[in-house]
């Protein structure tokens, strides 16, 4: 049996068709939902990362075969060993991973999958080189694109650079789906919990044209008199 068989093999063993129906309605899968077609087997996060640690050597190819699956726990638990092996890789190894996963932002197709691999990959490792790539993806008329280029900044604000974030989140501002207001708020939180002032100045800017979720999720932790405020 192959390591990518015998991967296989523990993931069907978790099945739980009861997890399952409820992921599935989480995830938004019905008819014209954002997860339209996306199968769940009901397996949890800590699950699938205990079953991943033992495949950290499958090679691209493998990884191919199973983020090409219609199964999303398939695609999470890919996602799950490509970041493992971008934290290990030498510099060539991170272009290739980098590479790799830009080729697949078709598979990387649901929320969770962008925001467990997209600052992680992507995040680290255009942090010190050319960014256009991620404004290509900003300007995507594909959903996922459009998020995993916001996501992958949160790699960048934790390393306290914030110019991509704002640059990314500007271009995003009219953006009509409720998960591109999520993300992008978020990401304005996570500016504003290292330098509120700045968060402030972009607030003070564009807060007018916001939709209401993203300036919520961006004031979250404003004070209340302050949260007020950017509300009315």
């Amino acid at each position: 049996m192959s390591s990518l068989e015998a991967l296989e093999k523990e993931l069907r063993a978790l099945k739980n068709p009861q997890k399952a129906a409820l992921y599935q309605r989480f995830f938004k899968t019905g008819k014209g939902e954002y997860g339209e077609d996306d199968i769940f087997w009901g397996i949890t996060v800590p699950q699938q990362r205990q079953v991943a640690k033992k495949y950290t050597s499958l090679a691209f190819f493998e990884l191919q075969k199973i983020l090409s699956s219609k199964i999303h726990e398939y695609r999470l638990t890919a996602l799950i060993i490509l970041t493992a092996k971008y934290k290990k890789a030498d510099e060539p190894g991170k272009k290739a991973i980098a590479d790799f996963y830009l080729k697949n932002t078709k598979n990387i197709n649901n929320w969770d999958l962008v925001d467990l691999s997209a600052p992680n990959i992507l995040g680290d490792y255009f942090f010190d080189k050319d960014k256009a790539i991620l404004y290509k993806l900003a300007r995507s008329k594909d959903l996922w694109e459009k998020r995993i280029a916001m996501m992958a900044t949160f790699g960048f604000i934790r390393r306290g650079q914030f110019t991509d974030a704002l640059k990314i989140a500007e271009l995003l501002l009219k953006d009509q789906h409720d998960l591109i207001h999520k993300a992008v708020g978020w990401m304005l939180r996570e500016v504003g919990n290292r330098d509120q002032k700045i968060e402030e100045k972009f607030l003070n800017q564009h807060s007018h044209q916001m939709p209401r979720v993203m300036l919520r999720y961006a004031i979250e932790k404003f004070p209340e008199e302050k949260r007020r405020f950017y509300l009315g």
